[in-house]
């Protein structure tokens, strides 16, 4: 499904700027930020290809770049999950403003650090984030204070062929306290390169946000 919008944004925050690419099917009925990962990009074909099956449900998309390409380099600044969070709620903010998206209920996709990110920022926006979904992330690095107040529901994909970041998401799974699911992609490594892999988190990552930004 081709958007409808499709949006090349800055955003202002700490004497720089963000980018992301906006991008809102016809008759949108919700919109999902996107935290990548270290050493990612809202380029990243992995996200891309997730957004896509997005748009197909009727829901908007804004890939993030939450670091400057200098930031990006910097080795510490991409394991820095409160300046990512400050980032995407700064994001959200935006979002909750723009008058095409201000009206839209809002969830997070986040993938590697950027879950981190997204479970910190919805525990800390609580009443405005209704979903979150996690790519083989390190939901652990949100900390066991924020992942005991994310009210969201979260949804958290993982490879089955990932061991070290399986069990990291189980011990965050056991600390959330809102709706969620664990969900162990058979065969997948970190990557979700394996076939099939990536084409199940998209469909399980759309069922997520339909039902819980659609009310499907």
């Amino acid at each position: 499904m081709k958007p409808a919008l499709e949006q090349l944004v800055h955003i202002p925050v700490d004497g720089v700027q963000i980018e992301g690419m906006l991008e809102l099917p016809a008759n949108a009925q919700g919109i999902v930020l996107f935290a990548h990962g270290s050493g990612s990009s809202r380029h990243s074909p992995r996200n891309n290809f997730v957004a896509k099956e997005l748009h197909a449900q009727h829901l908007g998309t804004l890939l993030l770049d939450l670091l400057t390409v200098a930031e990006d380099l910097d080795y510490q600044t991409r394991f820095d999950i409160p300046l990512l969070t400050h980032r995407l709620l700064v994001a959200t903010r935006w979002v909750l403003q723009h008058p095409a998206t201000q009206r839209l209920p809002i969830g997070y996709f986040g993938a590697s650090t950027g879950a981190a990110a997204a479970l910190q920022a919805a525990a800390a926006v609580s009443d405005t984030i209704k979903a979150v979904v996690s790519r083989g992330g390190r939901p652990d690095l949100a900390g066991h204070h924020d992942l005991a107040r994310v009210a969201a529901p979260t949804l958290l994909l993982v490879g089955g062929h990932d061991p070290e970041v399986l069990e990291l998401n189980r011990e965050a799974h056991a600390r959330l306290h809102c709706e969620k699911e664990l969900s162990v992609i058979p065969g997948a490594t970190h990557l979700f390169e394996e076939a099939g892999t990536l084409e199940e988190v998209a469909r399980q990552a759309a069922a997520w946000f339909s039902r819980h930004l659609r009310g499907l």
